[in-house]
């Protein structure tokens, strides 16, 4: 499902954002990170565990995660991980295994090498929510979590009806503002591996959501 956004699109998008990302996002969707934080490292445990998160940007989240947590970050925008590495310089975080450049669809990682894949505001902005979210779980271990934080569409509605008329303009900006959660649902029944285990509309007004789906081990199916 491409709905009309391409790779170099997002790439030019993020790449005119990098410079001022944190002072623009960083308050809007500081809850966000805090929720799929916690909810990441409440799966690992107090003993850690190894976390990939995806779309990591500017690294803005990367300083929040317990020294204790294995993190690595990656993203399609040079510019914006540019960024994120000279944070994790200046902070000196030793947890963070890898900053990388890469493609969300096609990630160079062997199956199950992750606890937990956080995807803090990027599934709306992929050209193919689907196959992303195929890659989230090859990479993640059985029993692992998939955490999502994004804007879902409203379902009806006047909010439905502004986010129509405003989807030209934030494709522009690599935004898909009108996706909806049965984008998800249907991904999740035709997959069969995973099964949803929480979602949740977030402060201050929901306008966001936190949705968690846990990989099942092979030969289980979701009820």
């Amino acid at each position: 499902m491409g709905g009309g956004i391409d790779k170099r699109g997002v790439e030019r998008a993020y790449a005119r954002w990098a410079p001022i990302y944190d002072f623009v996002f960083g308050k809007v969707f500081a809850p966000g990170r805090s929720e799929a934080i916690i909810a990441a490292e409440r799966l690992c445990g107090p003993q850690g565990g190894r976390i990939l998160e995806v779309g990591v940007g500017t690294g803005i989240s990367l300083p929040d995660y317990s020294p204790v947590n294995k993190i690595t970050g990656v993203d399609l925008s040079e510019p914006m991980l540019r960024k994120a590495q000279e944070r994790v310089d200046e902070l000196r975080l030793p947890n963070i295994e890898a900053i990388c450049v890469m493609d969300a669809e096609r990630m160079a990682f062997p199956d199950g090498a992750f606890d937990v894949v956080v995807a803090q505001f990027v599934i709306t902005t992929v050209p193919h929510p689907e196959e992303t979210l195929d890659e989230f779980v090859r990479v993640t271990r059985p029993g692992g979590e998939i955490i999502l934080v994004n804007h879902i569409g409203a379902e009806s509605g006047p909010r439905k009806l502004f986010e129509l008329s405003f989807s030209p303009i934030a494709r522009r900006l690599g935004w898909r503002p009108e996706f909806s959660f049965s984008i998800l649902s249907g991904w999740a029944e035709r997959h069969g591996g995973v099964r949803l285990v929480e979602r949740r509309g977030l402060p201050p007004m929901g306008n966001f959501t936190l949705i968690r789906y846990e990989r099942l081990a092979a030969g289980h199916k979701a009820a």
